[in-house]
């Protein structure tokens, strides 16, 4: 039986799952001329072409894509060896990966994490600040901070408080165009809204106003851009309550009721047997409610 070196698998899903050569090579970490080694190597250990060159980046041929399940059962595996073994590090020290959304990792995590490290000299920590989900199960983070309770198995999930919503102007812009007085008003104001993302859309349907992609004058899905554009004053937007008190941001409509944001802190089960992992679950655990 022939056997294989594992990082040729890891590149073969990568290539697989971002479709090209260049996102593989960001997503694992590793250069691109090292990604096209990796698929060469392996498809002459197998004897079969795997990709082939599409509009876009390469596809699966139909020998790729059968063994894709396998690569991943294999992926599968090799996690939860990393996460056995983990799980029995008795020392608060080496690295912890956290992944936040970023409006969370941007303006909230920092000063916590500084208190943390202060107390914990050998602890180190990889802040991911992304909206999409990060696999806890195939280790692309230790712990996650996230809106939407998790669903997966093998995974310790707490509900750790609520990030109350309001609608939000800044002195600049109000200054300039006024204060709206009742919920009809704010059409005749600069919104600010996401691009592609239908979230806000969706969140103002379910409070009784239909709104279109249009109705934002000013669209931008990242959040931490959004943000920025609210306190300089380009418009009027949805936001953190906390956030908009430490920046000065003037609360409008405050009998509009928006639904909170619900924050979940998750770990994989067996990284909670992990003496650095448990530090850092605990205490963002324990100091996270009062920052939200």
């Amino acid at each position: 039986m022939q056997s294989f070196d594992w990082t040729l698998i890891q590149s073969f899903l990568a290539v697989a799952q971002s479709g090209s050569y260049s996102a593989a090579a960001r997503k694992s970490g590793r250069s691109q001329p090292t990604i096209g080694r990796h698929i060469e190597q392996l498809q002459s250990q197998l004897g079969a072409t795997l990709f082939q060159r599409a509009t876009k980046g390469y596809d699966l041929t139909p020998t790729g894509r059968a063994l894709l399940d396998h690569a991943r059962t294999m992926q599968r595996a090799a996690a939860e060896m990393s996460l056995v073994t983990e799980g029995r590090a008795a020392e608060v020290r080496g690295t912890v990966r956290i992944t936040a959304s970023e409006i969370v990792a941007t303006y909230i995590l920092p000063e916590l994490l500084a208190e943390l490290l202060a107390q914990e000299p050998e602890l180190q920590i990889e802040l991911v600040a992304t909206n999409s989900t990060e696999n806890l199960l195939l280790r692309e983070a230790d712990i996650a901070l996230r809106m939407v309770q998790p669903m997966q198995q093998d995974l310790i999930a707490r509900r750790i408080g609520v990030i109350p919503i309001g609608l939000y102007g800044a002195p600049s812009y109000l200054a300039r165009k006024g204060r709206p007085q009742q919920f009809e008003e704010i059409a005749n104001h600069v919104l600010l809204g996401y691009d592609r993302s239908d979230l806000m859309i969706r969140g103002i349907a379910a409070l009784g106003f239909p709104i279109k992609r249009e109705d934002f004058a000013f669209r931008v899905d990242d959040q931490v851009t959004y943000m920025e554009a609210l306190r300089a004053g380009v418009g009027l937007g949805a936001c953190q309550k906390r956030q908009a008190e430490r920046y000065g941001l003037i609360e409008l409509l405050p009998e509009l009721t928006i639904p909170p944001l619900p924050v979940w802190i998750t770990a994989h089960s067996a990284l909670r047997t992990s003496a650095k992992v448990r530090r850092v679950f605990d205490f963002l655990t324990d100091h996270l409610p009062g920052r939200l």
